[in-house]
């Protein structure tokens, strides 16, 4: 029998419950389609579960968002309305996988429908798996909650360890969560296209368009431009760059509340708004330095669309860049939260530009061995594991005891 024919017998079907997916455009959006188009392509049935959303453009996967997609409703959230949290969803999932039972379901965030999705999945006895894709217990301290943050950590500790496992990409990460109380945490790396993002891409008549000539420097920021991304850092090493190198200009795509501000307040900075497919990767190829300070990812997928675009990375030695980084010959690394010495990194690469070719093609020749193929190969693994087993329900227990039992650890201790 032949690989394809044994997968088309082992065909699962998987339910992917996420409260972000094309057409919005952000990592953890384009992650899950990734995984999602890949589990499809080797033959498994796979769902998505995500909230109404609004037009917020199309990303280079955009065109398989609408196949197999049930929206639930969103709200946006009041600190940040570019970006929609699903209600919660209980019935209607119970409603759709009773006629369609799922063979493992993946919960991908752990907002109100995540939470839904979970209880729900529980209640019917299908395994779930989860992913910690964002690092909300660190986003609350950029959003005026700081003393919100341990309770936020309490609830993703007690959403996960209800989960058949946890998927995380970053291994230092992992740690730091299992010495936190998660349980069962497993890596899930993470990959690149490294045929959109790719140095040929490169385009003269862009350059020309942020008004730098061939022998300029172009130092570059691709992502939100929100609190939580330390984008005013980035602007710090620019200026300390354009001290020792005139001819310089720093280019930021993205979009975020803080857009408007920065942009007033930093006039000769410019602000490209977000780009997708092939106008990202020109972005990112059409520049130098790729300047990333953000202390908040769980991994950071443009440290390796930078890697692979062929531009030479100045971020903090973990996540994406502590794994994929070699300090001071694929990139630049600086001891996560030292701002100082992020400047400092980002002021040599522009007073020894020299330096440049050789940490750009050592960066492109890493990136192209780091594709989807495996991530996605692994994600079934997990998912498939799971395939015979069921979660014993307690009918004895009855539904006052379930209930009580799915209700949030606001008072658990960590």
């Amino acid at each position: 029998m032949s690989g394809l024919a044994s997968r088309s017998m082992e065909r699962q079907r998987i339910c992917v419950v996420t409260e972000t997916y094309p057409p919005e455009v952000n990592g953890v959006a384009l992650t899950l389609a990734r995984l999602v188009e890949g589990l499809r392509r080797l033959g498994h049935m796979v769902s998505v579960v995500c909230p109404h959303q609004r037009a917020v453009g199309v990303g280079s996967l955009g065109g398989i968002a609408g196949r197999e997609v049930t929206r639930v409703r969103g709200i946006a959230l009041p600190w940040y309305p570019e970006v929609r949290a699903g209600l919660p969803a209980g019935g209607t999932l119970r409603d759709l996988w009773a006629r369609q039972r799922p063979d493992v379901v993946y919960v991908a965030t752990e907002g109100p429908l995540g939470w839904s999705a979970l209880c729900a999945a529980r209640r019917l006895g299908v395994p779930v798996w989860s992913g910690f894709h964002t690092r909300f217990d660190d986003y609350v301290r950029h959003y005026g909650g700081r003393r919100l943050a341990p309770a936020v950590f309490r609830y993703l500790r007690w959403f996960h360890n209800r989960t058949r496992g946890t998927l995380i990409a970053d291994p230092a990460l992992r740690d730091e969560l299992v010495a936190g109380g998660f349980e069962n945490v497993k890596i899930l790396g993470r990959g690149v296209d490294s045929e959109q993002f790719d140095p040929s891409r490169r385009s003269a008549g862009l350059r020309a368009a942020w008004s730098v000539k061939d022998g300029d420097l172009v130092a570059l920021h691709v992502g939100r431009v929100a609190p939580e991304k330390n984008i005013p850092l980035a602007i710090d090493a620019y200026r300390a760059m354009a001290r020792v190198q005139e001819k310089i200009r720093l280019v930021i795509v993205g979009d975020g509340p803080l857009r408007s501000h920065l942009q007033r307040a930093h006039p000769d900075v410019l602000f490209c708004g977000m780009q997708t497919g092939g106008w990202l990767a020109a972005h990112y190829a059409s520049a130098d330095v790729f300047l990333f300070p953000s202390e908040t990812e769980t991994f950071g997928n443009v440290t390796l669309e930078a890697m692979s675009s062929g531009l030479a990375v100045v971020a903090y030695d973990y996540a994406a860049a502590g794994a994929h980084i070699l300090d001071g010959v694929s990139g630049v690394l600086a001891p996560r939260g030292d701002s100082v010495a992020f400047v400092e990194r980002a002021c040599a690469l522009a007073q020894w530009p020299a330096r440049l070719p050789r940490l750009r093609r050592a960066a492109r020749e890493h990136a192209v061995t780091v594709g989807w193929r495996h991530v996605v190969e692994a994600f079934e693994g997990f998912l498939t594991e799971t395939r015979s087993e069921r979660i014993p329900l307690h009918p004895e227990r009855g539904e006052r005891a379930r209930a009580r039992h799915d209700t949030l650890p606001w008072t658990i201790s960590r």
